[in-house]
């Protein structure tokens, strides 16, 4: 296939219009100068189907289409979207970011080689799911929906509120730059979502609790058959019965055990966030000129990996073209590199890693997650918790906020237990986990052989981005529990 030919068939397989001429929207976009102009081109079609305390409360069903265009200059870019794919529309947008660009030199005129950019990683490039979620109706959509509220009023007859989302998408993209790149790639995603809100009188003021659970990611219908839409919800409302008998969590400084089943929220937004490249390399991040140094203990190896199939931040390539991969970020509690997207690369003279996400056309690209995780260890994960004899033992953690720049961070607790000789004892309610992400890392002691997945949407610069954390069971020997009792209350001589 002769260089002009690729370019024309991967517009023809996006379904752009016959004689829309990308090479002349590039020309026009670089005629004042800059280092690379960049077409986004995505084609999105999704429905939403809300279903509350037994019936539908709405469903959004729609396509959304556009383009977006960078030009990249003296280290900084101009974007601008359009949702007219017309050649008159582009070359305009063109021409008007062009004009805002000033400082760039002019663009050497040279014959553009196109070429289609190849996956690292063939597993992620063959993977396909079986059933697309686009091929059932919005009915057979709403009967997922109602099992998943019925798996969780099976559980918690008495629930005071009951919320199930059936979300699915269809992402087509196609990527074309001045460098010659041609990237096309196409998503499924499928998500359950559940929420329960209980309550209960047994203290005398009413007290109401609730929990959320969530699954799904780039999978068909076929993933129901091992994770029916009834055990998400029912996970959640068991969640809320937890929390209904749960007593005051306990405040001060203690021994706390993370299960697998915790998911990694504590690993993405502590550390994650600052080994970002347009935050490490910006005087963002903790873990600024940290590179080649020991930043957390020997047991910890942290890594992003893009090319999982199946996992919910997974794709061939990024949002700018680059095949996504397996990036070493924390190898033996070293520091190996950063992730890594496009402007980052040009700006600090690094690799780009396949980091570089949007959410829509309507947005710039900027470096993100993907499915980040702490890489399993050799502790039996039981062990760990019989060889703690008192503290706090996390099953789920909820939000929280972090200060990338310092890595100190609250995170809510959202099921948790208090350890007593060893075992699990009563569940607990209200705590809070703060600390700094770099100090935790470096003082966590046991590293289980298990991983436990958690999926969801990350949030930075008002963009969200579809993302999977993970990590196995670990311990740390010390951290500060947010409460309301004090130590004494549940352990005597400790603390």
């Amino acid at each position: 296939m002769s260089s002009k030919s690729t370019l024309l068939e991967s517009q023809k397989s996006f379904g752009l219009a016959d004689g829309v001429d990308l090479e002349k929207v590039l020309a026009t976009a670089l005629r004042n100068g800059g280092a690379l102009a960049e077409l986004f081109f995505e084609d999105t079609e999704s429905s939403r189907v809300f279903f509350e305390d037994g019936k539908v409360d709405r469903i959004v069903d729609g396509r959304d289409r556009g383009a977006g265009l960078r030009i990249l200059f003296d280290g900084r870019s101009v974007y601008g979207y359009t949702t007219d794919l017309s050649q008159s529309a582009l070359e305009s947008l063109a021409a008007a970011l062009s004009a805002a660009v000033t400082g760039g030199a002019k663009s050497a005129s040279t014959k553009v080689e196109w070429r289609k950019t190849e996956p690292k990683s063939r597993e992620i490039a063959n993977y396909k799911v079986k059933e697309s979620p686009r091929s059932i109706t919005l009915k057979e959509k709403v009967a997922l929906a109602s099992r998943a509220e019925k798996g969780a009023r099976k559980e918690l007859a008495d629930a005071r509120q009951i919320s199930a989302i059936v979300l699915d998408s269809l992402r087509k993209i196609l990527v074309v730059n001045s460098d010659g790149l041609v990237s096309r790639d196409e998503k499924t995603y499928l998500q359950v979502a559940v929420e329960v809100v209980g309550e209960t009188r047994s203290e005398g003021e009413p007290r109401v609790e609730s929990a959320y659970e969530t699954d799904g990611g780039f999978v068909g219908i076929e993933f129901f058959a091992k994770n029916p839409p009834e055990s998400i919800g029912a996970e959640a409302a068991k969640r809320v019965k937890v929390l209904l008998t749960a007593v005051p969590a306990p405040s001060g400084s203690m021994p706390v055990v993370l299960a697998a089943e915790a998911g990694g929220t504590m690993i993405h937004e502590a550390v994650g966030h600052g080994l970002e490249a347009d935050l490490a390399c910006n005087g963002l991040s903790v873990y600024q000129n940290q590179v080649g140094k020991q930043v957390a203990s020997s047991l910890i190896s942290v890594l992003d990996d893009g090319t999982m199939p199946e996992r919910r931040g997974s794709y061939t390539f990024d949002d700018e073209g680059t095949p996504s991969q397996r990036n070493v970020l924390i190898e033996n509690g070293v520091l190996k590199g950063y992730m890594v997207d496009r402007i980052s690369a040009m700006k600090f003279d690094l690799p780009a890693t396949g980091n570089g996400r949007r959410e829509t056309f309507r947005h710039k690209p900027i470096v993100r997650m993907t499915n980040t995780y702490i890489a399993p260890g050799k502790d039996d994960p039981e062990q760990i918790l019989r060889d703690t004899k008192w503290g706090v033992y996390v099953k789920s953690m909820g939000g929280g906020q972090v200060n990338t720049v310092t890595g100190d961070f609250v995170f809510a607790v959202t099921e948790g237990y208090l350890i007593r000789d060893g075992k699990l004892g009563e569940p607990i309610r209200g705590a809070t986990l703060v600390g700094n992400g770099p100090k935790v890392l470096q003082v966590i002691d046991r590293v289980g052989s298990d991983l436990g997945f958690a999926t969801g949407t990350c949030g930075k610069d008002g963009q969200g981005a579809p993302v999977t954390d993970a990590q196995p069971t670990m311990r740390i020997p010390e951290i500060t529990v947010g409460g309301e009792v004090p130590i004494s209350t549940y352990w005597k001589n400790v603390g």
